[in-house]
C-alpha cells in the first residue's frame, strides 16, 4: 500500500473514532401524540448526529410526576406549553430552553367510515355507545376534548358513554379496537399520506384552546451536547418538515 493511501485510510480511520468519542445518548420524554413524527425525527437526527435517542411515549402529566420524581430524561417534548413552564418555574428545566414545536389539531374520529359527519352532528344526534378520549387531567389533547363538548353543550348527555384513555395513544387504539365506536385523537394520528383513515371531523380550533406543544431543556440535560442537538435539530427545516407532514400547525 502506498504512503498517501495508507495515510488517507488512517485518516477516515480517525475521523470515525473521533465521531464516537463526540456521539452521546439523549434521553426523551415525548407525548404520545407525537409518537410517530418523533420516531421518524429520531431515526434522522441519528444518522445526521451520531447521537442515539431512547425515546418513552406517555401523557404529559404522568411524565411531569416522573420528572419531579428524578426521572432520568434529559428532554421533553410536552402536549402543551404549561407544563415545561412549570418545570422551569420549579427549577426542572433550564431557563430560557422551551419553544413550540408543534401546535396539535384535534379530530373527532371513528375507525369505521360514514359514522363520523363533517360537522361534528354525531355528538348531538348519539346512536353510538361509547366515545373513547384521553383522561384530560393528565393529556392536553383530552382536556380540549371536553372544553370542545362542553363549548357544544354535549358534555353533560355524553359523560356516561365516555371511555377515559391513559393517554392519547390508548385513545386512539380503543376507537381502533371497536371498544368505542369513536372519540377524540390528534390529527397526527389518523393521517397518511395526507388522507384520514376511517371517518373524521376537525374539531374547529375556536371550540378549544390552541394546543401548543413546547420542548424543554430538563436539569439533567442541562449542558449535555445530545440534548442540546437535538433541541437544535427540532428547530430545523428537516425536522419541521416531518412534524408538519403530520398535520401539526408550526
Amino acid at each position: 500500500m502506498n504512503p498517501s493511501r495508507r495515510l488517507c485510510l488512517l485518516l477516515i480511520a480517525l475521523t470515525g473514532i473521533a465521531a464516537q468519542a463526540h456521539a452521546d445518548e439523549v434521553s426523551v420524554a415525548v407525548a404520545a401524540n407525537f409518537t410517530a413524527p418523533m420516531q421518524k425525527i429520531a431515526a434522522d437526527f441519528e444518522k445526521a448526529t451520531g447521537h442515539k435517542v431512547v425515546a418513552a411515549y406517555g401523557s404529559t402529566g404522568k411524565f411531569y410526576a416522573q420528572i419531579k420524581n428524578g426521572a432520568p430524561f434529559e428532554v421533553l417534548l410536552a402536549a402543551d406549553d404549561e407544563t415545561p413552564a412549570r418545570l422551569t418555574t420549579e427549577n426542572a428545566a433550564v431557563a430560557g430552553s422551551q419553544f413550540t414545536y408543534a401546535i396539535g389539531k384535534l379530530v373527532l374520529w371513528s375507525a369505521k367510515p360514514a359514522v363520523v359527519d363533517g360537522k361534528g352532528e354525531v355528538l348531538k344526534n348519539g346512536g353510538f355507545d361509547h366515545i373513547s378520549l384521553a383522561n384530560p387531567k393528565l393529556a392536553p389533547y383530552g382536556a380540549a376534548a371536553v372544553q370542545s363538548m362542553k363549548t357544544l353543550g354535549v358534555y353533560d348527555a355524553l359523560q356516561p358513554k365516555i371511555v377515559m384513555a391513559e393517554n392519547i395513544t390508548q385513545a386512539h387504539q380503543f376507537i381502533s379496537s371497536g371498544n368505542a365506536l369513536l372519540g377524540f385523537v390528534a390529527l397526527s394520528q389518523v393521517l397518511k399520506d395526507g388522507k384520514i383513515q376511517g371517518s373524521a371531523w376537525m374539531v374547529p380550533s375556536s371550540l378549544y384552546p390552541p394546543i401548543r406543544q413546547d420542548a424543554v431543556i430538563l436539569d439533567k440535560g442541562k449542558g449535555k451536547p445530545a440534548a442540546e442537538a437535538l433541541v437544535k435539530y427540532l428547530k430545523g427545516d428537516k425536522a419541521r418538515a416531518v412534524i408538519k407532514s403530520f398535520g401539526y400547525e408550526l
